[in-house]
């Protein structure tokens, strides 16, 4: 059953949460004015062209990696839909949780700058979460049709 559609969704989910390797979650000027990013990774300012890492985040490295490939898992689990059922909950909610990890980074991050947390200081990666969540809960409409699909062909028999 990997070819089914939620198999695309699930895979589709993992690359968005590896994608906030890529593009920050938040950009802010501090006093000097120079533009800092704040990714997963550390806080980041630009020199002569080259991004360097200032302040290295570890946990929040460790935690997009796990929470990167716990889609992929659940993808192999498609002899459980059940099990398959409750992991796609359990990831929506550890990423929710991750979302409020990153909301309090940076308020810490600003705070330390004299800056407030703005629109104009958000980044493409403050997005990649909501549509990662989105993308679960469409693989979760997949399971569970796949589990209705089972549940009618059983009662004919």
């Amino acid at each position: 059953m990997i070819q089914r559609i939620q198999s695309i969704w699930l895979f589709l989910a993992s690359a968005t949460i590896f994608a906030l390797f890529l593009f920050p979650y938040l950009q802010y000027a501090d006093f000097g004015g120079m533009g800092k990013a704040l990714k997963v990774t550390g806080v980041y300012y630009g020199l002569e062209g080259q991004a360097i890492r200032e302040k290295f985040f570890i946990l929040q490295t460790v935690a997009t990696v796990l929470l990167g490939a716990f889609p992929l898992f659940i993808l192999f689990r498609f002899r459980n839909r059940k099990q398959q059922i409750q992991l796609v909950l359990l990831e929506i909610v550890l990423l929710l949780l991750f979302g409020v990890w990153l909301y309090v980074t940076a308020s810490t991050v600003l705070t330390g700058a004299n800056q407030f947390l703005s629109a104009r200081n958000i980044g493409v990666g403050f997005f990649l979460l909501p549509i990662s969540i989105i993308f679960l809960l469409m693989a979760l409409g997949g399971i569970r049709k796949d589990e209705r699909l089972i549940k009618s062909a059983d009662r004919l028999r």
